[in-house]
């Protein structure tokens, strides 16, 4: 079974590949801007720690370990995650969802590998890229068991950032307008360039355990650094997976209020 959906995963990136490249000059020229706006959203940061050694804790160099997690998910979430299930919305406003139920496979699985866009790979390579300057301003590399712990969580950060997709286009069976929940989800992922301790308060709360910003980049450039405690790597794991599990439970029940087009 699994062996045939990464089979079915492999026919759907190689479609979504040839697809781009039948177009070079726009796939470069998307590349190129990709860049263009990794470089100006540092922008912020140059102008924040203009004459400060640290804010909330952070020097420069670390928040730049922040920016390059920041960089990289969202080459994640708009190359691989956002480009798929933007679409889910059309289908069930058009009843063409039928066409992803009837065939022999998960419909979930289906909806979320429409789609891809390789040029977004250029942010995850400016995230690397972020993450060695950092280290050379702070003139020091990660430990090997702190680069292990980020290794796991990237993968329990995909997973978080898919779930909470999943969970919004989930409201389009029961609301069909949720452009506006989208768009409200991507400025509210922005707020993940920073680490997590600038913001006090309510939105301490809000970005940690409600929308768990912090999980996704302050958690990870925390473990390079070697500073992050076991128990917050082992909390993380168990809330992304906690959040997939739900995911998966409200992405069902929604299919079961799916009326086609020809009902």
């Amino acid at each position: 079974m699994i062996r045939r959906y990464l089979r079915l995963l492999g026919v759907q990136l190689r479609a979504s590949s040839l697809l781009i490249l039948q177009y070079r000059g726009d796939f470069l020229l998307e590349g190129l801007v990709s860049l263009f706006w990794t470089v100006t959203a540092l922008a912020p940061l140059f102008v924040v720690y203009r004459g400060r050694e640290s804010v909330a804790g952070w020097s420069f160099g670390e928040a730049l370990l922040v920016v390059g997690w920041f960089t990289l998910l969202q080459g994640v979430l708009e190359g691989a995650i956002t480009p798929s299930l933007n679409g889910v919305v059309d289908h069930i406003r058009k009843g063409t969802l039928d066409f992803v139920l009837l065939k022999p496979a998960d419909a979930q699985f289906l909806v979320s590998t429409t789609r891809f866009l390789p040029w977004r790979a250029t942010n995850v390579l400016s995230g690397v890229g972020l993450f060695v300057y950092a280290f050379h301003l702070l003139d020091r590399g990660p430990s090997l068991p702190g680069l292990f712990a980020s290794l796991v969580l990237l993968g329990s950060s995909t997973l978080l950032l898919y779930s909470m997709w999943i969970l919004t286009v989930s409201a389009a069976f029961f609301v069909v307008r949720v452009d506006n929940l989208t768009y409200f989800f991507q400025s509210i992922f922005d707020a993940a360039r920073w680490p997590s301790t600038v913001f006090k308060g309510t939105l301490s709360f809000i970005f940690t355990f409600i929308i768990p910003l912090a999980l996704m980049t302050t958690f990870p450039a925390e473990a390079m650094l070697g500073r992050l405690p076991l128990k917050s790597l082992v909390a993380a794991v168990g809330g992304s997976l906690a959040f997939a599990f739900i995911s998966r439970r409200v992405w069902l029940r929604s299919i079961g209020h799916y009326t086609s087009a020809s009902s």
